[in-house]
């Protein structure tokens, strides 16, 4: 087993930044991909970044890149997202998952979520 928790999200101006954490922990949380997903008010889940088990790999999708960028620090089993040059379309609630060994294709093939965290992009 493995919980996710993810913290760091709020209101935040156009143009700015957030840097929202996933905290994991339970059995052997440095195995996992961890991949960060979001989901807007009637609107599906879309994936949003992927960093490898060791943090040498990382995908983004085309809307975040060159503003989004994510890491992890294995001895706090901690991954990052920073969120520089926000947009309203960012708004969404912001959710990290672990998919063990690799990042998977898609949402269905993480085996653990966190809670979620709100991210409001709004003057």
């Amino acid at each position: 087993q493995l919980q996710l928790v993810e913290s760091g999200g709020g209101l935040v101006q156009p143009g700015g930044s957030l840097r929202l954490s996933c905290a994991a922990s339970g059995v052997r949380p440095n195995y996992y991909a961890i991949g960060w997903f979001r989901q807007a008010p009637g609107k599906e889940r879309e994936g949003v970044s992927c960093i490898s088990v060791r943090g040498d790999r990382t995908t983004y999708a085309d809307a975040v890149k060159g503003r989004f960028t994510t890491s992890r620090d294995n001895a706090k089993n901690t991954v990052y997202l920073q969120m520089n040059n926000l947009l309203s379309e960012d708004t969404a609630v912001y959710y990290c998952a672990a998919d063990l060994y690799s990042c998977g294709s898609g949402p269905e093939e993480y085996d653990y979520w966190g809670q979620g965290t709100q991210v409001t992009v709004s003057l």
